[in-house]
């Protein structure tokens, strides 16, 4: 038995790209050029989209105590110059740690020695309230967007790991959408209206007013193609 060669194949239709003619696109059927019917349609965007979340958490950043002073004496201008006596010795002990009269903490620290310093050396007509820890509107804020942030670099290494597990390349971002935010103060576990405010050391109270917040996002990349390793001759 003898094998015969197979005739070699026409092409019978070619396309011309748009940019490859000078005046007018043509396409040629069979040798012979007619005018073009149009551009053709641009190629689909390839896209990767992913999620991606985080949660971050801030502790207070101010701290109020409230300093109570009375006196009881037998004539008011005795009782007045007690108290006033009293609101002096606490204003120099202030003065001694650098903090100014009216006083917003911001060391925790400092506070709390200035606090045991006070109740060491005053007597019971000096009463210091427990500290209430919160946090300025800015810090807040600040928060909200770290988490935001987080979580779109979270979603941006996702995509980068799948592109380059396949062989792709990422290109910009084509949507951005947040999808979930929430905060939350303290622990979900915890339960701080069962206990005793008095009851809390300082650290409990920090933890019962740390801020929580948390962000979900979606993000749609473009892909492009893997790019090609120029040759050095």
């Amino acid at each position: 038995m003898s094998l015969q060669r197979a005739p070699p194949t026409r092409v019978f239709a070619e396309l011309v790209p748009w940019a490859d003619r000078g005046r007018e696109n043509t396409w040629a059927c069979g040798g012979e050029e007619r005018p073009d019917p149009g551009p053709r349609a641009p190629a689909a965007t390839r896209e990767v989209r992913v999620s991606g979340a985080a949660e971050v958490s801030a502790a207070p950043d101010r701290a109020q105590v409230a300093v109570r002073v009375s006196s009881t004496k037998a004539a008011a201008a005795e009782a007045k110059a007690s108290v006033g006596r009293r609101l002096d010795y606490i204003t120099q002990s202030l003065g001694q740690q650098g903090l100014p009269v009216c006083i917003t903490f911001t060391e925790f620290g400092k506070m709390q020695n200035i606090c045991n310093f006070l109740v060491e050396k005053l007597d019971s007509s000096v009463v210091i309230s427990p500290p209430q820890f919160y946090h300025t509107p800015s810090s807040v804020e600040n928060l909200r967007r770290q988490a935001c942030l987080v979580a779109v670099e979270n979603a941006w290494r996702k995509a980068q790991e799948v592109c380059h597990l396949v062989g792709q390349t990422l290109g910009k971002p084509l949507l951005i959408k947040e999808e979930e935010a929430k905060e939350w103060e303290g622990q979900i576990d915890d339960h701080p209206s069962s206990r005793l405010s008095s009851l809390l050391t300082v650290q409990q109270k920090i933890k019962d007013a740390t801020i929580h917040a948390a962000s979900k996002v979606f993000i749609t990349f473009e892909v492009k193609g893997k790019e090609k390793k120029k040759k050095h001759l």
